[in-house]
């Protein structure tokens, strides 16, 4: 009889998806699955989206009290006149002494006859603020006045929120691995469920915002682990009569991971069901000893973080990633949540702000599919950049087409989102790709943070968030150029298989590897 070891040493060990294959790649289970992943994310595109109009800042001007002995005419004037990017308007923020048009008021002195009215002294809003309902009923900026020396608070509320989302991936990611898919991936859905009914009765903006938070948290970690999820499954059911009323029967826990913890019979089972539902025979015996062991091995090695910093040309490969990443994200939320300050009906801008992605998903996937990843990238970030820093071009008695420039601005950047996600997979080995993409995600989370804030700018000066923003962009174009062309060439496995920007001086051995990736792309492409 044979040593487990030696029978090990005489098999061939499979991947996952090699023993799984009997299930057939998009059968009634995959579907199932699809449906019900799809349907717990669907809340994700209105969370993702609502801070635009809840934190939306109505036309706001300071509040005159009506029995203050102030008569009409004077009234009139209480509220003084303010240049603003070349626009004259009501100020926001100051209005005229009361006691001082009181007392001018009170006299019968007509302003600007017998009193000069910018030569009476302004205060704040002392009495607060008075909102137009134009397009807003209420907004946690009328409700807790966050507008002059509290206006920082708005942004810093979405700030916040992306804070949550960093936080929630990085701990939702930690207990889905340790705890399983299936399980946190609801915890995260009830988290959100009750975060967004809790804002409802938030009775301050601190409140508010730690509760968005935790929306943020929520809801994003929904949606990493379900894509997980589902690509562990690859594909799902949709002939089912409840799929509206119990996700939690229809999902199930990935098989994969069962696996990696050891759980080997409930991992048979869900594949033996999933190969009933399609139809299909089940292998005698779906895992060998040696394959069970060796995905054991695999689940016990830990990947080391400090791996991106083993070579200068590791780390520059990813400190650029990182930089696009970063710049992308800037751009793309930044115009996102800008959405409301566009000229026009807001809900509309938010509605052609939505569709515009979609004809840039798919102008992405063309390019991705017959051109370099260098022209892919800088011509979708030339595009958004050129558009964006175009806007303040535009006269102001045309502001339709200041909007059809920020949303073709929306469709380069969202196309370059899209781009970035297969040039920095393409770059790195697999060894270290998941590592390497978790870290520009990481930084693409902490733009997220940062962009409200590029439009707040827009405070001092109405037209430096579009030349941030622009800038950025353009810059990002000029930087994925820096970047090793990848487009033809097969994916690298191991670090070795890297190309080289550092020194670009390769030895033979190198040019040899080279030689063999592209030999086996031609292969492919025949």
């Amino acid at each position: 009889m044979k040593e487990f070891g030696q029978e090990k040493d005489n098999q061939t060990i499979r991947d996952y998806d090699t023993m799984t294959s009997f299930l057939g790649s998009f059968g009634p289970f995959q579907r199932r699955i699809f449906l019900a992943l799809a349907i717990s994310i669907l809340p994700n595109g209105f969370t993702g989206i609502y801070i635009v109009f809840v934190g939306a800042t109505p036309t706001h001007e300071c509040h005159v009290p009506e029995n203050n002995s102030i008569s009409n005419i004077w009234r009139n004037v209480t509220i003084p006149l303010e240049t603003v990017d070349g626009v004259t308007k009501r100020s926001s923020c100051w209005r005229l002494n009361l006691e001082t048009v009181r007392n001018y008021s009170q006299q019968n002195f007509i302003p600007n006859v017998d009193v000069n009215v910018s030569e009476i002294p302004h205060e704040r809003c002392l009495d607060g603020w008075t909102y137009s309902k134009e397009d807003y009923q209420s907004t946690i900026v009328s409700d807790w006045d966050l507008v002059c020396d509290e206006a920082y608070k708005a942004p810093l509320t979405t700030s916040i929120h992306y804070v949550g989302v960093l936080i929630g991936t990085m701990v939702s990611g930690q207990m889905s691995d340790r705890f399983g898919r299936k399980p946190i991936l609801f915890i995260m859905m009830a988290l959100q469920t009750i975060a967004i009914t809790a804002q409802i009765f938030s009775p301050s903006w601190e409140i508010f915002t730690f509760i968005f938070a935790l929306v943020g948290a929520g809801g994003f970690s929904n949606y990493t682990i379900a894509f997980v999820l589902g690509m562990l499954f690859k594909p799902k059911h949709k002939e089912n009569k409840n799929n509206a009323v119990c996700l939690f029967r229809l999902l199930s826990e990935s098989p994969r991971w069962l696996l990696s913890q050891g759980r080997v019979e409930e991992a048979e089972a869900i594949l033996r069901k999933a190969a009933k539902l399609n139809s299909i025979e089940v292998p005698q015996d779906i895992f060998s000893p040696a394959e069970i062991e060796d995905d054991l091995s695999k689940s016990d090695e830990k990947t080391n973080p400090l791996v991106i910093l083993k070579s200068c040309n590791i780390a520059s490969i990813t400190l650029l990633c990182a930089s696009l990443w970063m710049i992308i994200t800037i751009s793309y939320y930044a115009l996102l949540l800008n959405t409301s300050n566009l000229h026009g009906d807001p809900y509309l801008n938010c509605f052609l702000s939505a569709v515009t992605e979609v004809p840039a998903y798919i102008i992405a996937l063309l390019l991705l599919r017959f051109c370099s990843r260098h022209l892919c990238q800088s011509s979708t970030l030339f595009l958004g950049g050129i558009m964006i820093l175009c806007v303040r071009l535009i006269p102001i008695d045309l502001p339709i087409v200041a909007v059809l420039l920020e949303m073709f601005g929306k469709f380069g950047v969202t196309a370059a989102f899209c781009v970035v996600y297969s040039v920095t997979s393409e770059l790195f080995p697999t060894v270290i790709r998941n590592t390497a993409m978790g870290c520009c995600s990481m930084a693409a989370r902490i733009a997220t943070i940062i962009s409200p804030f590029i439009i707040y700018l827009g405070k001092y000066y109405k037209a430096l968030p579009y030349i941030v923003m622009g800038v950025l962009a353009i810059s990002g174009g000029i930087i994925c150029f820096l970047l090793p062309e990848t487009y033809g060439r097969a994916l690298p496995e191991t670090i070795p298989q890297m190309q080289q920007i550092c020194g670009r001086r390769r030895g033979k051995e190198a040019e040899t590897v080279e030689k063999q990736f592209i030999s086996q792309a031609k292969e492919t492409k025949l």
